[in-house]
């Protein structure tokens, strides 16, 4: 069924002038798949969905329910939990954040954001980077981390957990995440892929009094093309939870929408894992297990043990329904390994790491170089003035801003909530009264307390230390026999006249449970532009959570370099030093698209209010389509300042010899006829078409290209569909391979292949 947002809307207007809204005003606007399909050990899954069964077969009535959602009088340091069954020897399931490290515990690291992964374009190390982070979830006891997130994806610009996933793009989303789950299923624990699905905004996520979660309406094609794509990814992949959202899908809320649980996930795709709520995000109780959930988080209030067991008994809920819920979640266990070779669930999460308690440290010391390997490709640098960069031991170097130095207090102990860390440099009491749901927006925008090497909310987590930019300007000061002077404190400072180079540390914050006021701050603005009309060699460097704007200073002539640089993690300011002195070179790019002024965006800005008839069920209409980031600016023909994966390097590269192959497919139909495997049907997948070209490193310097590969649709629409990120030591040549198999696009009920052709574009 197609899915008018137009038509919602009127549906809705109409019905709220005549009776008033209520939730049964948008009762069918989601269409209904039923009966929940049964998990069938597709493909790799076949030997975990034979044990499972077999455990289930031996299991209690009571026991099934049991392992369908956290005990309500659980004590621990994990974020949720899962009951053990001692009389099978099941030991129970520890769950927790977060995407960049393990959240709410000591001693393990704190790894680039997403964010930041997005930006260095590189498969190798976020498959690296994701191998060492999940064997410290391991270590720990953590059988299920609640990562990677897609979602939000970025449509809004503004949104709060943007810095969160890998990039705007869902091709780019998909393929990073792939690469991060296959390499913790390797290491044995369990992902949730987060946040299914369309949960583009914070604002009214979910429900506040009298206001319900605000409503995402998207059409089939825009789900499928945009939202749907990088969880495609990440179930072929071998994720093994998918998490439902806060927010409505089509008026029905995301963890009791069947459509798009058992119609989209479990059927299309295949899913062969569990479906588990977002905390507290369980807005019915059997309604929502026939949808297609198998796991409440924390706990429950609809369907706890005694509902359960009435509704079984009943014939509410179908004994098959609740076998495979409990074959889904054991089948996960089992793919995993973990029935073997794993420590005790929660182990190494205490419930207060102030107070005495076993110290494991999780932290294996051949993750360094990727940690910081990881730290320095998410810089971008987009402004390099007459090779002002890198720089050549200068004798004087004058810093500037809030976002040099650490924070005055840190520690994963030091604010004394579950929501602790990644606000060390924010303003803590804004943020738990957002969390108490008593702030009053606008949220501060930036962190004035020390600089940034994540976000706030789930998605953060305490790092051993801190490298910030200052402690690594001073070390390399003193190693130069230069010297160093600071200013963190005045709005206009004085700049010594015999500065050779003068830094301005500033940041863009975001956090989950908000969305960011602006996408600048006037305040960091006037910074730079003191400083800059004093010093002929200012450097700007933004620790940024999302897309931030530049242009009230991009262009000035005293401004000669201007980095992104991302939520780095713990090595933020030694990875830093190491690129503007030239160890190593600028390789990342933008994984978004930075306007101009914030109007560029369009209504993409800014989340939805709930205002007018819609006051108690806001409603956030995808009338854009697949148009967003890049293809919105295409289509308006919109000037952007820069550019979707743009990024400039300390050498050049030069392409030749382009050729596309098309792929020796014996038979190719306008639809797929595979069978569904995990990920979707078979012949999805296949390899249509291969691009090869000559990539030579022009320059002088050793550097990384990364080469995009984008389609161009009959529309004129760009759709990127393939990248390389390539290592080249000066006047190296070597040929590029990038393979294209998903060129098929979403058109009604069916996706078909239509005529296309390839465009290369270079990074920078």
């Amino acid at each position: 069924m197609h899915i008018s947002a137009a038509i919602l809307c009127t549906l809705g207007a109409s019905t709220y002038a005549q009776d008033g809204l209520t939730d049964a005003s948008f009762y069918g606007l989601s269409p209904p798949v039923y009966p929940a399909p049964q998990i069938k050990g597709l493909d790799a899954w076949s030997h975990a969905y034979v044990k499972a069964r077999k455990l289930v077969d031996r299991l209690t009535l009571e026991e099934k329910i049991n392992i369908t959602y956290g005990p309500p009088d659980a004590i621990s340091g994990c974020a949720g939990t899962i009951s053990p069954i001692q009389r099978v020897g099941f030991p129970g399931l520890c769950l927790t954040d977060a995407g960049n490290g393990v959240r709410s515990t000591d001693l393990v690291n704190a790894y680039a954001s997403g964010i930041s992964v997005a930006a260095s374009w590189n498969k190798q190390l976020a498959k690296d980077r994701a191998h060492f982070m999940f064997k410290e979830f391991k270590t720990k006891g953590v059988n299920v981390a609640l990562a990677p997130a897609v979602g939000a994806l970025g449509r809004v610009v503004k949104g709060g957990r943007v810095w969160e996933g890998f990039g705007v793009d869902p091709y780019l989303s998909g393929v990073l995440a792939s690469e991060t789950i296959k390499a913790a299923v390797g290491v044995g624990v369990q992902t949730t892929i987060k946040h299914y699905i369309a949960n583009e905004q914070e604002t009214n996520r979910s429900p506040e009094g009298d206001v319900a979660s605000v409503s995402s309406n998207v059409d089939d094609k825009t789900l499928h093309e945009l939202y749907l794509w990088p969880f495609q990814d990440a179930v072929k992949a071998g994720t093994t939870g998918v998490m439902c959202s806060y927010n409505r899908i089509n008026g029905s809320y995301a963890c009791g929408n069947s459509k798009i649980l058992n119609g989209l996930l479990k059927t299309e795709l295949g899913f062969q894992g569990y479906v588990l709520t977002d905390w507290d995000s369980q807005p019915s109780g059997v309604a929502s297990v026939l949808a297609g959930l198998d796991m409440a988080m924390p706990t429950t209030k609809y369907l706890g043990m005694t509902n359960f067991t009435q509704a079984i008994r009943n014939g509410s809920v179908p004994l098959t329904r609740l076998n495979d819920m409990a074959t889904r979640i054991l089948a996960s266990w089992y793919f995993t390994r973990q029935d073997s070779d794993f420590p005790s669930p929660g182990i190494g999460m205490p419930l207060n790491t102030s107070q005495p308690h076993v110290r494991i440290n999780a932290r294996d010391p051949a993750a360094k170089n990727t940690i910081l390997a990881g730290a320095v490709e998410g810089h971008v640098l987009v402004k390099n003035i007459n090779n002002a960069l890198p720089l050549k031991k200068p004798l004087e170097v004058a810093v500037f801003g809030y976002s040099a130095h650490v924070p005055q207090m840190y520690g994963p102990s030091g604010i004394g909530t579950g929501w602790r860390v990644g606000f060390s440099s924010a303003n803590v009491s804004q943020v738990l009264e957002k969390f108490a749901r008593t702030f009053v927006p606008p949220f501060q925008n930036t962190a004035r307390y020390g600089t940034i090497i994540g976000g706030g909310g789930s998605g953060a987590n305490a790092a051993p230390y801190i490298s910030s930019p200052f402690d690594a300007l001073s070390q390399r000061a003193w190693e130069d026999d230069g010297s160093i002077s600071w200013d963190f404190e005045q709005q206009n400072p004085t700049v010594a006249a015999e500065a050779d180079v003068c830094f301005v540390f500033i940041n863009a914050f975001a956090s989950e449970a908000f969305d960011r006021p602006r996408l600048y701050d006037q305040d960091s603005e006037r910074l730079v532009l003191n400083v800059a009309r004093q010093c002929n060699n200012t450097m700007v460097v933004i620790h940024n959570a999302g897309p931030t704007l530049v242009e009230s200073y991009a262009d000035h002539p005293n401004v000669s370099a201007i980095i992104y640089a991302h939520l780095p993690g713990q090595d933020s300011g030694r990875a830093l030093v190491s690129l503007l002195y030239g160890d190593e070179n600028f390789s990342g790019k933008l994984p978004y698209t930075v306007a101009k002024k914030e109007s560029d965006y369009g209504h993409l800005l800014d989340p939805v209010q709930p205002t007018g008839a819609y006051k108690l069920y806001p409603q956030s209409n995808f009338t854009e389509g697949t148009n967003i980031d890049y293809r919105h600016f295409e289509a308006n023909r919109i000037a952007p300042r820069y550019e979707f994966g743009f990024g400039l390097s300390y050498t050049n590269f030069s392409y030749s010899n382009l050729a596309i192959h098309r792929a020796p497919l014996k038979s190719l139909s306008q639809y797929p006829t595979g069978t569904v495997e995990s990920g979707g049907q078979r012949d999805l997948w296949d390899t249509l078409a291969e691009v090869t070209l000559d990539v030579r490193n022009s320059g002088g310097r050793k550097g990384q290209e990364v080469v995009q590969l984008y389609l161009q649709r009959p529309d004129g629409s760009k759709w990127l569909r393939g990248f390389e990120k390539i290592k080249l030591s000066p006047g190296q040549k070597v040929e590029a391979l990038t393979r294209s198999y998903q060129v098929v696009f979403w058109f009604e009920f069916e996706k078909y292949l239509i005529k296309w052709f390839l465009e290369l574009e270079s990074g920078s």
